[in-house]
């Protein structure tokens, strides 16, 4: 992947550079709006969202992920899924310092937010996010995880301009679920006050 980083331009490295840490990284993605895709979907390399100047939550973690590579860590994704319910995915950029994990994230939302890196594992990461992952009716959706290292696309996701072959790429990727039946029957839907939280944004679209 290291050829991809040649193509930047003068300017994106200046940026790059700069970003150095992953709280430097979580501090620029937070200047960022978020990108509602009022024109349609859209997934947008690190490249494109310098120049549109706007992020989703996997655009973001893509972005993380050129930043940590570019300072010489992995890029690594982790993917969230709710399974079959009227909810969407949460994707995050991995990092891990002084053997502990941590997360990137780009969200508009109160919650499923950047991640100290204290867990042990990714999946301690994402069981984190289990309890503030449902919908307005109290359901807790969060169902499986994947963790997909980067290194594995071989074309120029960095900078090109469409990149709907990392979208493809996860969605082959193998996903653990983290509930069994059992567990999932057993679940209690989360407090009014926690929903009324959880529907606290940054911008409304």
């Amino acid at each position: 992947m290291h050829r991809f980083l040649k193509t930047l331009s003068k300017e994106e490295h200046k940026i790059f550079k700069r970003l150095n840490t992953p709280k430097k990284i979580q501090n620029f993605l937070d200047t960022l709006p978020i990108n509602f895709e009022k024109e349609g979907d859209t997934l947008f390399s690190p490249r494109v969202v310098l120049k549109n100047k706007k992020a989703h939550c996997l655009e973001g973690a893509l972005f993380a992920c050129a930043a940590l590579f570019y300072s010489g860590e992995p890029a690594i994704i982790l993917d969230m899924q709710p399974g079959a319910y009227e909810d969407d995915g949460h994707a995050v950029a991995l990092f891990k310092m002084a053997g502990k994990w941590g997360a990137i994230s780009k969200t508009n939302h109160a919650v499923l937010r950047y991640r100290e890196p204290i867990y042990s594992s990714p999946r301690e990461i994402v069981m984190s996010y289990f309890h503030e992952y449902f919908l307005d009716s109290g359901r807790k959706t969060l169902r499986s995880y994947t963790i997909f290292n980067l290194n594995k696309i071989k074309k120029n996701w960095i900078t090109d301009d469409g990149i709907w072959y990392i979208d493809k790429a996860l969605d082959k990727s193998r996903y653990i679920e983290i509930l069994t039946i059992k567990q999932i029957r057993n679940l209690r839907k989360a407090d009014d006050i926690e929903i009324k939280a959880g529907k606290l944004t940054e911008s409304k679209k």
